[in-house]
């Protein structure tokens, strides 16, 4: 008979990876290694089970290898992290929410054609020359169109193929959704998925097996 708490969860890369989960003095490798370890005493004791899609799997395998953690990570990883392909060719998505996307990514790039203008407007009244006051002013200039145009083109929008298989499975599982991804929580809510910060999945986890003790 399954526990009652039973759950499941599909965890963004961000859910590993974000400060938030951090305990005073505690590195990003000691971190993901305590998370998993609660992954674990969680499907052990709970029936709870953690899943991502393999395109979340790679992206988080990659940025742990650029944290040079310990390969014992990526074995527990294997072990308590269920890795699924979604089922994009079942999972029926209301057509509102393509047309709301539709729209919102129109309104996007018109607010990024804005910020480029403004930036080539700026870059117009200081055109590069042999003064190094003045290549520093454009090279500010590139900075702050970069930053901006970030802002209206990304922020709190789906902009990957890992979001979206993210949020699929998690249609698919009935599951909730772990992030601190912004973009993906208002899509997950979209969606009518259950969602949460990743900063908070620990916390949770720790009072479900407090609960049967």
């Amino acid at each position: 008979m399954d526990h009652p708490l039973k759950q499941r969860f599909v965890l963004d890369t961000s859910a590993f990876l974000t400060d938030e989960i951090r305990r005073e003095d505690e590195g990003a490798e000691e971190a993901v290694d305590r998370l998993l370890d609660l992954v674990a005493e969680a499907r052990l004791e709970l029936n709870i089970s953690c899943y991502h899609p393999p395109s979340i799997r790679k992206e988080l395998e990659t940025m742990l290898r650029d944290r040079d953690v310990d390969e014992e990570i990526y074995r527990q990883l294997n072990s308590w992290v269920i890795k699924k392909d979604p089922a994009r060719y079942e999972v029926m998505i209301p057509s509102e929410l393509v047309y709301d996307f539709v729209d919102e990514m129109s309104d996007r790039v018109n607010r990024g054609l804005r910020v480029s203008e403004e930036a080539v407007r700026k870059a117009e009244e200081h055109p590069p020359g042999g003064d190094v006051d003045e290549k520093t002013e454009v090279d500010e200039v590139i900075t702050d169109l970069r930053r901006k145009y970030r802002d209206a083109l990304r922020q709190g929008v789906l902009d990957s193929r890992e979001d979206f298989d993210l949020l699929v499975l998690a249609r698919e599982l009935d599951a909730c959704v772990v992030t601190e991804d912004q973009g993906i929580i208002d899509w997950a809510g979209d969606f009518g998925l259950r969602h949460m910060q990743g900063r908070d999945f620990p916390g949770l986890i720790e009072e479900y097996l407090d609960a049967v003790e």
